[in-house]
């Protein structure tokens, strides 16, 4: 059984939360820069697509122009009562009129150097379709 970790981190970016919150919610947002297809089902069931592999997630909680986060469908017994998730949330610092995104991801994935570059190179992908 693989064992899971939280790995986090901030990315400074140039828009506001209201600006970047379809970009983190939507179906046709998270297609612009986090995978390269993300469809949503009537039962809102989310699949995000990357390299012809599917990983299928609910959207667990939100908040308006604040935070969404994704738990992933359990893909085996393991998965069950320890999901998934990567979690995007807003948080402004208006003493520098700056955005960050808080990147919470909670996965068996374990080179957090890997994963950091994984994510920058996403977020790079948000910064360049919203120009922040």
């Amino acid at each position: 059984m693989a064992k899971k970790s939280l790995f986090t981190s901030d990315f400074e970016i140039h828009a506001s939360p209201k600006m970047l919150y379809p970009y983190l919610q939507t179906a046709s947002g998270l297609s612009e820069w986090f995978a390269e297809n993300v469809n949503i089902s009537p039962e809102k069931i989310f699949t995000f697509e990357w390299d012809n592999e599917e990983r299928k997630a609910t959207m667990a909680s939100y908040r308006l122009n604040h935070f969404v986060k994704f738990e992933y469908l359990p893909e085996g017994d393991d998965d069950t009562n320890d999901r998934s998730y990567f979690e995007l949330r807003l948080e402004t610092d208006d003493l520098v009129n700056s955005t960050y995104i808080k990147i919470s991801d909670y996965s068996d994935f374990d080179d957090f150097e890997e994963l950091q570059d994984v994510w920058e190179s996403l977020i790079s992908n948000l910064k360049k379709v919203v120009g922040g």
